[in-house]
């Protein structure tokens, strides 16, 4: 049943991007952002296809630079995705652009995200608990995308998966 609803949902949003580039709604995008926002279109069913509950796409604090691809709940589990979309297989993968510079950014946008949420009544709150993922997806010309989904590509610190 959920891969029917996710199939309905996809070839709306399809229809929907068909018509807003019909009406010229749509400015020209540089060929490496629109291959990005392909790979998150293809992430994104991908995860709903696997049950996460996706609540933001792009999501910035505003202040901070950066973005966090998407925000998804898996159960309680509340992740941080980062998507890398590529059109070939290089010699170094995807998920490898995701360096200590960029898990920083994801890191601080993440508690920002997490002080931004609804608190929990009580006079000690307790903040859900994060994983950072990591979604490689390869859009090969006349090929099905090639996803892989890193679960807790890495955590809170460099050193370990512990919240600092």
């Amino acid at each position: 049943m959920r891969e029917l609803r996710v199939g309905v949902l996809r070839s709306v949003i399809d229809g929907l991007d068909r018509v807003s580039r019909l009406g010229g709604r749509n400015p020209e995008l540089p060929p490496h952002l629109v291959t990005g926002l392909a790979g998150e279109k293809e992430a994104y069913f991908y995860l709903l296809r696997q049950g996460y509950l996706v609540v933001a796409t792009r999501w910035s604090a505003g202040n901070l630079p950066g973005d966090i691809d998407m925000v998804a709940w898996k159960g309680s589990l509340l992740c941080m995705i980062e998507v890398k979309t590529r059109t070939a297989h290089d010699v170094t993968p995807a998920e490898v652009a995701v360096d200590s510079h960029k898990r920083s950014i994801l890191r601080r946008l993440a508690q920002r995200y997490i002080r931004q949420l609804p608190q929990a009544s009580g006079s000690q709150p307790v903040p859900p608990q994060v994983r950072f993922d990591v979604v490689s997806v390869y859009l090969l010309p006349g090929a099905k995308p090639e996803i892989t989904h890193f679960e807790n590509a890495f955590g809170w610190s460099e050193r370990g998966h512990n919240r600092e």
